[in-house]
């Protein structure tokens, strides 16, 4: 199926010459280019417009999982027809295995995995394997460790009704495959035994497989949507892994070898050496895994043991989720100022802690190859980049072929104006200009340098009779967006905060921004920092910045010089084609959205019903949406209740 666009939008201002040229360069075989748009300017509008020119799978790295979230749910309504999933780590908590020679201390891994997201993510290779038509949206978990796709597409297994089957194979190809066996309670990864058929809930999908093969043959095959119950007739079936890094015994046998005689020779090389303990330590650990995989083809930490199952040789990159794509895709490199230099970062931070592992007989040498990819390794596997920013760096510029400029918004809305003031008398002047906003309906933002100006100067506003709170890094990230949506509200009138740039932050209703301390130079106060913030108030009609500063430091002026020649463009294109800036009225809503009525599955999937659920409302905390997460406990809290009174 192609990808097509489904929208009410036309592209509008320069949307258009954007997706003319970087399409253009696409189709020139341009290796990378920098789209290079204002904030509010339909980027991601323009990115999906490019994706339906070109027929080319796509993805697109975001800098961290809520914009990633947000992207998802964007491109989902731009491809209603295709395939567009979220792969992004899976992990609600997570504490990599470390050791702490200082201390001697080893702390082991420790994780807390989503299971929706876990779901998303095999969905997400599952559609890459089975169509072209594919938008995958991730995070840096992109880079990391996946396993070969040889061998998860040599152990996809078909099922046709017809075929010679009896139950005992089938229950060893699904153990081969990594389900487990659970006859009391049904979910993703697992199957269970009734009478004359067999039920599997695929680790991918959000459907319950229901084979009858009873007879040695398989006689019928249906699948319903899970946990729902109301299945459909299906001629065949294809079963995939339940679980990453599986495959075919006999490379699993051959890998075990390989494993034996790295490990010989790392107890003898600790030996010499004098480490006695170290080599005792090594021994017991990967003996153990050992004995794990050989018995059940898997362990825990198995992804350590993968350069060696997977045949790599010393120091070749791991598979990753690029592998999974065709030859000929294509990458957008997100809010690319901040993913580009973050992609860059991994590979080091990882390195340093396998190093200490290995050194002291935690894992085997063959363990630092279990790796996220190098940067360089990285931008080789895709042919054609996008890197996307309203700030992009000079990286992104000098790579580029072709940079192409976007600032005129379908608004129509201009940069915000902007405004220097002397330190001095700071607070009354904020004051003062607070209230003009308020008596408006409109809402401030203010950055501080500190938390603990941030929270006096919070404190400070209340006692003006100003509805004000603040937000730090301090503040729960389930708070978060709440505290963001309150101010939309017009909970609070004033938000304060140290790092309120948040890429992608969306705040229609602030039309003041004031930047404290604007002159000290640093992260929070450089060119970047400074054209992202005065970026959030370019939604609103009325958009103003005040920075309050005693110099003009360099970052100052160049933030200035860039926001003031985008202004100044934006005036004479709607004074050439007499177009008016417009007010941007936007629900505040979620983005993944409960059904208002849904129907109840029968009694014997009602407890898988109430894990989806619960599954489901750790997604929407983790994504920061705490109107599903608070729909969801309550439907949980209702269904439990009816379980409790009907005594089941």
């Amino acid at each position: 199926m192609k990808l097509k666009v489904v929208s009410s939008f036309k592209p509008t201002g320069d949307q258009e010459q954007a997706i003319k040229k970087l399409s253009g360069g696409i189709k020139k075989n341009y290796d990378y280019q920098t789209l290079w748009g204002v904030t509010g300017s339909g980027k991601t509008y323009v990115m999906a417009k490019i994706i339906e020119n070109v027929q080319l799978p796509t993805l697109v790295i975001s800098p961290n999982k809520t914009l990633a979230a947000q992207l998802y749910e964007e491109f989902r309504t731009f491809f209603p027809k295709n395939h567009v999933s979220y792969f992004v780590s899976y992990y609600d908590y997570y504490q990599p295995e470390a050791y702490l020679p200082s201390t001697d201390t080893y702390i082991e891994k420790d994780a807390k995995i989503n299971e929706e997201i876990d779901q998303m993510r095999h969905l997400a290779v599952q559609d890459l394997l089975a169509s072209k038509d594919n938008v995958i949206i991730a995070s840096v978990s992109a880079i990391y460790n996946l396993g070969a796709p040889s061998d998860y597409k040599n152990q996809i297994f078909h099922v046709r009704i017809g075929r010679k089957l009896s139950q005992k194979e089938l229950i060893k190809k699904l153990v081969d495959l990594q389900y487990e066996r659970n006859d009391y309670e049904l979910w993703r990864g697992k199957f269970r035994i009734r009478n004359n058929f067999i039920d599997i809930w695929p680790s991918g999908q959000d459907s319950i497989i229901r084979i009858d093969n009873a007879s040695g043959t398989v006689r019928t095959i249906e699948t319903c949507p899970a946990p729902f119950g109301k299945f459909e007739q299906q001629v065949q079936i294809a079963l995939y892994p339940a679980k990453f890094w599986v495959s075919e015994k006999e490379k699993t046998e051959r890998a075990l070898d390989t494993i034996s005689l790295e490990l010989t020779k790392r107890i003898e090389q600790l030996k010499k050496q004098g480490k006695l303990v170290e080599a005792e330590r090594i021994k017991r650990r990967t003996e153990y895994d050992m004995a794990m995989i050989r018995e059940t083809g898997w362990c825990h930490g198995i992804e350590n043991y993968s350069p060696i199952i997977e045949g790599r040789k010393p120091g070749e990159r791991p598979y990753t989720l690029l592998d999974y794509f065709p030859k000929n895709f294509l990458l957008f490199m997100d809010e690319s100022h901040i993913s580009v230099p973050q992609v860059s970062g991994m590979y080091f931070g990882d390195r340093a802690r396998k190093e200490t592992l290995i050194e002291y007989g935690f894992r085997l040498p063959s363990a630092i190859d279990n790796r996220p990819l190098k940067f360089e390794e990285f931008l080789a596997i895709p042919k054609r980049t996008i890197f996307v920013s309203a700030t992009p760096q000079d990286y992104e510029r000098q790579q580029s072929k072709q940079i192409v400029e976007q600032v005129i918004r379908p608004t129509f809305l201009l940069d915000p104006e902007i405004d220097i003031r002397d330190s001095d008398c700071q607070i009354d002047d904020l004051v003062r200009e607070i209230q003009e906003r308020k008596n408006k309906n409109q809402r401030v933002l203010v950055l501080t340098l500190t938390k603990k100006l941030a929270e006096a100067l919070a404190d400070h506003l209340a006692e003006k009779n100003i509805k004000t709170t603040y937000l730090h890094s301090d503040i729960k990230t389930f708070q978060r967006t709440k505290i963001l949506a309150d101010l939309r509200r017009g909970v609070f009138d004033v938000l304060v905060g140290i790092n309120l740039l948040r890429e992608g932050l969306d705040l229609p209703e602030v039309s003041l921004i004031a930047i404290l301390d604007a002159d000290k130079e640093g992260f929070l106060r450089d060119e970047t920092s400074l054209i992202q913030i005065m970026g959030r108030a370019a939604r609103n009609i009325e958009g103003k910045v005040i920075m309050y500063a005693d110099n003009l430091t360099g970052s100052i002026k160049k933030a200035i010089e860039t926001t003031n020649r985008r202004r100044q463009m934006q005036i004479e294109y709607n004074k050439k084609y007499n177009k008016k800036p417009q007010a941007i009225i936007k629900d505040i809503k979620d983005t993944f959205r409960t059904k208002e009525e849904e129907e109840l599955p029968k009694k014997e999937f009602m407890k898988e019903y109430l894990r989806k659920l619960k599954s489901q409302l750790e997604l929407a905390r983790r994504n920061l949406q705490f109107d599903k997460a608070a729909q969801l406990k309550n439907k949980i809290d209702q269904l439990s209740k009816k379980l409790k009174d009907s005594g089941s």
